[in-house]
C-alpha cells in the first residue's frame, strides 16, 4: 500500500494496453509484461475496479475475460462510447483512450 513517501504503481508498469471498439462498446486489453505480472493484474484488476475507477465513461456494464495462454485481460466496455464513433461528439469516440485510462489505473485498490 503506498503510502506519502512512495508513488502509488499504476498498471502500466506492469503491462501494455490495446483498444478496440464496435458500435457502443469498447475492448480494452491488458498485456501483462511477465508472468508474475499477469498473476498479480489477474488478481487486483476486477471488472468492478475497472468499472469504477473509468465511472462515468462507462454507462453499462464491464466484463473481463483472462486469457492465461496470452496473459491478458480482456475487458468489454458496454455503453462506454456515448453512441459510437458516428453519433458521438466526445473527443476520442472510438475508445482508444480507455486503454489509457485503465493502464494508468492504480494497481493496488486505495
Amino acid at each position: 500500500m503506498p503510502n506519502e513517501n512512495t508513488a502509488a504503481r499504476r498498471v502500466y508498469e506492469l503491462a501494455y494496453g490495446r483498444a478496440g471498439d464496435k458500435g457502443n462498446i469498447a475492448n480494452v486489453c491488458v498485456i501483462a509484461r511477465s508472468p508474475a505480472a499477469y498473476t498479480e493484474l489477474k488478481e487486483k484488476l476486477t471488472a468492478e475496479r475497472v468499472r469504477q475507477y473509468l465511472g462515468a465513461l462507462v454507462r453499462g456494464r464491464v466484463e473481463r475475460y483472462a486469457l492465461d495462454n496470452v496473459e491478458a485481460l480482456n475487458f468489454v466496455l458496454y455503453d462506454a462510447l456515448d453512441g459510437g464513433a458516428t453519433r458521438s461528439l466526445r473527443l476520442d469516440a472510438l475508445g482508444k483512450s480507455l486503454a489509457g485510462a485503465v493502464l494508468y489505473m492504480p494497481v493496488d485498490p486505495v
